[in-house]
């Protein structure tokens, strides 16, 4: 059973949470030019199913990493993450990947589909790793594809789609499995103007019955959320709605 079925459990949570990474070498005996950099800094925050969330800052302020947080692509190095009311970081690694498999939905700013298949076997492919049956896989694959006003595309591949096409499939894509959480980084960095606006129009439309956290610089989608988290240096500073 889905987490959206108890209201009182949230989509997300973080609290206290910092990622630090070392770069650089430590040579030997520890001696060298190793670096601990601070990508998040003790950041809490609490995201509801049915909110529709941005993420905003300059380069380097942590929004990637934050994303990374909350999707269970990666645990932090304090303070702790629930998703879908699950702690990642208490998860062997194969557990996290079936967590992001059955309660996560990721869309990539260049849509990271596969180029020999088509629009429909790209939606599906999720659906596979889950162990759906494939007549089950095609119809989902084709309903979600209608809902996003591609269902005349469904049997092109990505290099026959503009650049707001693709962006629909990969949003399709990651909605295939029914995810209880969108993440979304920069989605609309490589479109246009109206391009962006629509695929905009297609993250509003999925936004009412999951939590979706999409990180942007563009001013355009920050407007269509309903509140904006706002990070600095890794720090969580003002939201504004």
């Amino acid at each position: 059973m889905s987490p959206r079925s108890d209201p009182e459990t949230p989509a997300i949570t973080c609290q206290g949470v910092s990622r630090e990474y070392v770069r650089g070498e430590t040579g030997w005996f520890g001696r060298g030019r190793a670096q601990t950099v601070t990508a998040l800094n003790n950041v809490s925050l609490r995201v509801d199913y049915g909110e529709f969330v941005g993420v905003a800052g300059p380069s380097g302020s942590g929004k990637s990493t934050l994303l990374h947080l909350l999707s269970a692509l990666d645990t932090p190095t304090s303070g702790r993450v629930t998703l879908a009311g699950v702690d990642p970081a208490e998860r062997s690694r194969s557990a996290r990947a079936r967590l992001r498999l059955d309660h996560v939905g990721i869309v990539f700013q260049r849509f990271h589909l596969l180029p020999a298949l088509s629009a429909r076997a790209n939606v599906a492919v999720p659906l596979i790793e889950q162990g759906v049956p494939r007549k089950e896989r095609r119809e989902r694959a084709e309903r979600l594809l209608a809902d996003l006003d591609l269902q005349d595309r469904a049997h092109h591949k990505p290099g026959a789609l503009s650049g707001g096409e693709q962006q629909r499939v990969a949003i399709a894509r990651a909605l295939a499995t029914d995810p209880d959480v969108l993440v979304a980084d920069e989605p609309t960095g490589e479109l246009d103007t109206t391009t962006g606006a629509s695929v905009l129009d297609a993250f509003e439309r999925v936004a009412s019955d999951r939590a979706v956290v999409l990180a942007s610089h563009d001013t355009q989608a920050l407007d269509r959320t309903d509140r904006v988290i706002r990070l600095r240096d890794g720090k969580r500073i003002e939201d504004t709605t």
